[in-house]
Parts: structure tokens; C-alpha cells; sequence
């Protein structure tokens, strides 16, 4: 052994070959910390010394090659002045340049996940080698940079411009047999396989069979494009890539104007724009949401991995409801690898559930993102039935009927008597307490409330609700079980509207005050899209549904009354009243038609307007940072209170609760992200303009009290 670190080995093989073994001691993958990076220049001085005839870089761990960096350490890079930040940068790329400069033919072995700055490291060795499970990608774009350690420079000179920039700009990972079309890689062999390969490789660039010195040649030379060339891929880039990426996220365009630049110039000269870039996107706070939601995450993997520790998987399921939403969760399911029953009183509801499981599998086929076989399995795997026989044999049954408390109650005591004493029951409701559910359960240990966002298969967040009796077992199971169907769990504690729809009520009561203020609702939607919402209010309330929005702010109002009440009847009912419930009947806000491709296309009728004259009784000028703010407060204000309340145990949830549940805009981070950044003591003097719309708009003693001291949420 030449070398023996904490990160990384490097030992000696026959014939004068050496190998570069990655293996951070204590952890299940490979990542660059401060550490592996420190341990990488000393093996590389050690090689130097050594002067082998050839290297082969490998990863001593079976769950991938190296995750990239560590973004846990990123926070604290990012806090670096531009000068710092920029060193910082330049001397890794000193040691990896290094790797590259090595007077010999090297090969990276790549045996899962190579991503980010492990993609990078491969890149700086003259070929590489995966094996069939490998994922290689440059994902660094998502965090809102671009890579850093040579990506930008080393990428496009190894597998052309096009191909590079639709790389850095998707970061996206790609399979090894995609990665060889393109030529990131130069071959697939399994992974008993890969060192021998790897040596043969080697011996054949010894031999003269292989012009390994051309490739680093290539590497370090400036693009082989003309000046038509150059435009064209460049140029035509930017315009694409400006408009898909939108004007809150930079990284994107940022990468392209980096390799655009630095095309014409050497390696050495290229990375240098590389780490100015980097430095500037670095120190955006969009790098810094991106981030901390990229933390978030993982924070919210570790949770569940946590409480699920001694839980066994979930064999068998159950739904109770067979509508859009029992048919959305029994597919999520069944493609996920769970079999479920799906139960209903009647035969069209039965037809329902299946055809919605049926209309998404439809879709994933025509998409080619699975084969007629994988729909035949999934639907085989759903059993529709009317009575509730086979239910003993389920672990898990979710009830999926309509919002109205007495029917729930009345299902779940029905579900109760047919299924054994260990089966766990779950309510997906969005409003109702759980604990107010249980209360006629002679098992409410075994029950608990598991909310799924609309359309089921898209959205990613699973409400856990604890109920006052449910046990940590059974949380643990529906935990299990939201991850067992592809979903991020957050486990919150019972109270009407729980996390995301608790703090989703105040924000459309903001909206309700502006119409009744006067502004325009076209104009409050696009205020708040600009913001970064997927969608405005109006736009949202139409595909929520607004007989569901009025079911629920009756909920909401009896729960919350001295900030979720309303004195005069709001423009929601207006709408109701009118019959227009939103894209579940075509009228709404706005009203709907749908195109070609089967999407619902919107447009305005004057109408809406004279509905609404009822409830104006304003007419107030206002800026849209007024709107913004107006719409953003409540929200705020609600989001603390749940902190408060200890709904969850901290402001990571209540912000991934609301970005993955709601779609509230990523590169702000989440509620309390953003109040952070505006400073709680600004936004508490414009919260004082606001106070006489009502409660909502006033700070906790809480809110106070940090806003007092400066402090923040994270």
C-alpha cells in the first residue's frame, strides 16, 4: 500500500500499474469533502513520485463511483468573498489538472453514480470505462451553479458543444448506454469486470493501439469550432436555454455564456472563466434556496430512514374509493411494485379508478417510459372489488372517499371489521382531524391520516398525520409505505389542515381581501407567477377545485376563526353559488377548453367580472410588491405558527411541505427561506401597513421577539 487515507487508497498492481481506490471510511458513498479533496493531492504528489506506467482510478464502495461533492460544506464555501471564493475553486482544479497532466495513459472505472464533481475527476482521466448500472451526469445547474471543477471545460471538448451545453443545462444523469451514444464514455463491462478491462485498456495504450496523448490534447485545447459553428450551437443555445430556465434561475445561461467564452482559449485559460463564473453564481441567493432545498431533502431521506428503521415493507394494500383520487393512489401504488385491492359501492366508481390508473399508464406509454408489459403488470396488480372479503389479508388499507366527516367515520368503523388487528388504517383527507376521525375506532393506535396532493402521481409530498392515540408503529408503516410508492413523507401533528393546507388558507384569504380591494385577478395571478409560482391564486383555486376551496375554508374558519373567518360572503362563494367549481366543470375563474393533446387551455369571460362586483367594495391602488407582500404575509405568519405549534419539528418541513406540495417557488427556498432573506424586521414594519385586513397579518409574539434579535429561521 503507497497510501492509506481516510478517503482514499492507492495501491500497486503488476507490471507497474497503480490504482487510485476511493473509499471514505464511515460512510455508505463517495463524496468530496474537505477531507477526500485534501487526500487527493497528496495521492497525487505520491503518484508523481512513483512514476507507474499507467493508473486506474476506481471506487471502493458497491453504491457508486462518487456522489459529487458535499453539499453539506457548500453553505460555508458560499459565504467566501468572490477573491476567496474563486482560489477556493482554482486549487482543486490545480489538483485535478494534475491527474490530467500525468505523463501516462489513465482510466476511470466508473461502477454506479459518477455525478457532479465525480463525473468531473472521470473526465480528467483519458478514458472511462462503466458499468451497466453507472449514472453519469453534471447536475450542478439544479443547485443553481454550474460545475466547477473542470465540467464546463473538459465536457464539450470530449463530447462536442451540443451535447455538453444539453448536459450542463438538463442536469439530468445519464445511463451508461446513453453516456456511450454520446461519447462520455468509451465502454460497458460489468462490474465483476471493470478492472481487468480496465488493465487490458491500459496495456493496449502501452502497445501503441491506443492514442491516449490525443486525448489530452484535446482536452486541453481550445474547441474545434469555426466561427459559423460556433454561433450556431452557441447563439441559438442561449435564446433556448434563457427562455426554458425562465429569468429566476441564471446557472443555466450562465454555464452556456461560460463555455461560449472560453471555447476559443486552452484548458488552463478556459477553467479560469469557469471559477469566475461559478464565484458569481455561488453568491446568488437562488444558489443558496437551491441548496438548502437540495439539504432539505436529503434531511427529509435521513427522517424517514430513521423512523422506519425496524418497520417492514408493506406486501399487500388496499384503497377504499375508486374515484380520481382512490384510482390515483391505487397506480402509485401498483407501479410502485405494491398490489392493491380497490373497493367501492359501486361499479362506475370501480370503472373510474381504473380508468385513471389506466389514463396515466396511457400516458407513461406514449411517453415511452415503460413497455406494454410493465401497464399489463400495474394494472394486474390493482383488484377492483365491492365488498370487502380479501381485506384480512392487507397490512395497509388507505380510505380515499369524500371529504365529509360522518361518511369517513362511518367507512372506517365499516373497514375496521374486516381487516385483522395488526392491518393499519389511514385516512387521506385534506382538512379533517384525524384525531376527531379515530374517535369511534376500537383501534386508533392503528389509524392515522396519510393526505396525497392531487394529481397523486405527480406531486411528490405525503402528509403522515399523528393523531392524538396513533402509535409510532403505525407511523412508521405509513411512512414506509408513502416511500414504498416513490413519495417523500413528512410526519406532521393533527390539526385542521394539518401543514401544507393550514398554511395554504391564509394565502388565499390575502387573495380574497384583493379582489374584494379592487385588483384584478388576471393581474394578481401574474404578479404571483412572476414571483415564481406555478401558477396565480385564481389559476390554483380552478384546479384545486372551488367547491373543495369552500368545502374546506368552512373547515379552516371554524378551526382558525380569529385569522381564517370571513365576516361577508367571499368571491369563492359567488362562484360556488354560480355553479362554476373550476377545470372540474369548465367554468371557473377562468373558463377552460380542452386542446388537442387533451390539456385544458384557459380564457377569460367578461362575466366573472360582473359575478364579482357583489363582493368589490374597494377600489385601491396598489404596487405589486403591495400584492406580493398581501399574498406572502399570511403565509408567513401561518408557517410560524405551525413551527409554534410544533405541527412539525422544524422550518425544513414546513419549507419542503409547501414546495413539494404546493410548488411554492424553489429558488426562494420555502416561507420561512424567504422571510429569512427579506429580514424579519422589515418584513414586521410592512406587516404594520396591513393589520386592519384582519389578524393574519399580525406576528406571533414569537415573530416578534426574533425580529427584535435579528435571528432567523435557519
Amino acid at each position: 500500500m503507497l497510501y492509506h487515507g481516510e478517503a482514499l487508497r492507492l495501491e500497486a498492481l503488476p507490471h507497474h500499474i497503480l490504482k487510485v481506490v476511493f473509499d471514505l471510511k464511515d460512510q455508505s458513498a463517495n463524496v468530496f469533502n474537505a477531507l477526500a479533496l485534501k487526500e487527493l493531492g497528496e495521492v497525487l504528489e505520491v503518484i508523481k513520485k512513483e512514476n507507474p506506467k499507467g493508473l486506474l482510478f476506481t471506487s471502493g464502495k458497491p453504491s457508486g463511483f462518487v456522489f459529487g461533492a458535499d453539499v453539506t460544506e457548500f453553505l460555508d464555501h458560499f459565504k467566501k468573498s468572490q477573491d476567496e471564493m474563486i482560489s477556493w475553486i482554482a486549487s482543486i482544479n490545480n489538483i485535478f489538472s494534475g491527474y490530467e497532466d500525468l505523463p501516462f495513459p489513465k482510466v476511470a472505472l466508473i461502477n454506479g453514480f459518477a455525478l457532479g464533481g465525480g463525473c468531473e475527476i472521470a473526465l480528467t482521466m483519458d478514458y472511462r470505462l462503466a458499468s451497466p448500472k453507472a449514472n453519469i451526469g453534471l447536475p450542478e445547474t439544479k443547485l443553481g451553479i454550474i460545475p466547477g471543477w473542470g465540467g464546463t471545460v473538459r465536457l464539450p471538448r470530449l463530447i462536442g458543444a451540443d451535447h455538453a451545453i444539453e448536459w450542463i443545462t438538463g442536469a439530468k444523469h445519464y445511463k451508461a448506454e446513453e453516456a456511450l451514444k454520446f461519447g462520455a464514455i468509451d465502454g460497458i463491462v460489468e462490474d465483476s469486470k471493470l478492472e481487468e478491462a480496465g488493465l487490458k485498456l491500459l496495456q493496449k495504450c502501452l502497445d501503441g493501439e491506443m492514442d491516449w496523448k490525443k486525448r489530452v490534447k484535446e482536452k486541453k485545447s481550445p474547441l474545434k469550432l469555426d466561427r459559423v459553428e460556433s454561433a450556431m450551437s452557441f447563439q441559438g443555445s442561449k435564446a433556448f436555454v434563457a427562455q426554458l430556465a425562465g429569468p429566476h434561475y441564471p446557472a443555466p445561461l450562465k454555464a452556456v455564456e461560460a463555455m461560449e467564452k472560453s471555447s476559443v482559449m486552452n484548458r488552463d485559460e478556459a477553467l479560469k472563466i469557469e471559477g469566475e463564473t461559478f464565484a458569481l453564481c455561488a453568491a446568488t441567493k437562488t444558489a443558496e434556496c437551491l441548496v438548502q432545498v437540495f439539504l432539505g431533502d436529503q434531511y427529509l431521506k435521513k427522517v424517514s430512514k430513521h423512523i422506519t428503521k425496524n418497520s417492514k415493507p408493506i406486501q399487500m394494500g388496499a384503497v377504499l374509493g375508486a374515484g380520481i383520487m382512490g384510482g390515483g393512489i391505487a397506480y402509485q401504488s401498483s407501479s410502485m411494485g405494491v398490489p392493491v385491492l380497490m373497493k367501492d359501492i359501486k361499479h362506475e366508481q370501480l370503472e373510474l379508478g381504473m380508468n385513471e390508473a389506466s389514463k396515466i399508464l396511457n400516458k407513461e406509454m406514449e411517453r415511452k417510459k415503460i413497455t406494454p408489459e410493465k401497464m399489463a403488470k400495474v394494472i394486474s396488480s390493482i383488484s377492483p372489488t365491492l365488498s370487502y372479503a380479501d381485506f384480512g389479508s392487507t397490512q395497509f388499507v388507505v380510505e380515499a372517499v369524500i371529504e365529509n366527516e360522518n361518511i369517513k367515520k362511518s367507512v372506517l368503523l365499516d373497514v375496521e371489521k374486516f381487516t385483522s388487528n395488526d392491518t393499519i388504517i389511514a385516512s387521506n383527507t385534506s382538512t379533517i382531524s384525524i384525531t376527531k376521525l379515530s374517535e369511534n375506532l376500537s383501534r386508533p393506535e392503528k389509524f392515522c391520516g396519510m393526505h396525497f396532493f392531487n394529481p397523486v402521481h405527480r406531486m411528490p409530498l405525503v402528509e403522515i398525520i399523528r393523531g392524538k392515540k396513533t402509535s409510532e408503529e403505525t407511523i412508521a408503516m405509513a411512512v414506509n409505505y408513502a416511500s414504498q410508492m416513490g413519495k417523500t413523507p413528512i410526519v406532521v401533528n393533527d390539526c385542521a389542515g394539518f401543514l401544507v393546507n393550514r398554511i395554504l388558507f391564509p394565502y388565499f384569504k390575502g387573495f380574497v381581501h384583493l379582489i374584494e380591494d379592487g385588483v384584478d385577478f388576471q393581474r394578481i395571478d401574474k404578479v404571483m407567477e412572476k414571483f415564481g409560482w406555478p401558477m396565480g391564486p385564481a389559476y390554483l383555486l380552478d384546479v384545486v377545485g372551488i367547491d373543495t376551496g369552500v368545502h374546506a375554508l368552512k373547515i379552516m374558519a371554524d378551526a382558525f376563526p380569529d385569522r381564517m373567518a370571513y365576516s361577508k360572503k367571499t368571491v369563492l362563494e359567488v362562484m360556488y353559488e354560480n355553479k362554476r367549481f373550476g377545470q372540474k366543470n369548465g367554468l371557473g375563474f377562468y373558463e377552460y377548453e380542452i386542446d388537442k393533446k387533451g390539456k385544458p387551455l384557459k380564457k377569460v369571460n367578461p362575466l366573472v367580472y360582473e359575478l364579482m362586483k357583489s363582493v368589490v367594495t374597494n377600489e385601491i391602488q396598489l404596487t405589486d410588491e403591495d400584492i406580493i407582500m398581501r399574498m406572502m404575509i399570511p403565509m408567513i405568519t401561518e408557517s410560524s405558527r405551525c413551527l409554534e405549534d410544533k405541527i412539525v419539528s422544524g422550518p425544513v418541513e414546513v419549507d419542503m411541505g409547501l414546495i413539494l406540495g404546493l410548488g411554492f417557488p424553489p429558488f426562494r427556498g420555502g416561507a420561512l427561506k424567504y422571510a429569512d432573506s427579506l429580514g424579519l424586521k422589515k418584513l414586521e414594519e410592512t406587516s404594520l401597513k396591513f393589520h386592519s385586513i384582519g389578524h393574519m397579518y399580525e406576528f406571533t409574539s414569537h415573530m416578534k421577539g426574533m425580529a427584535a434579535e435579528n435571528k432567523t429561521y435557519y
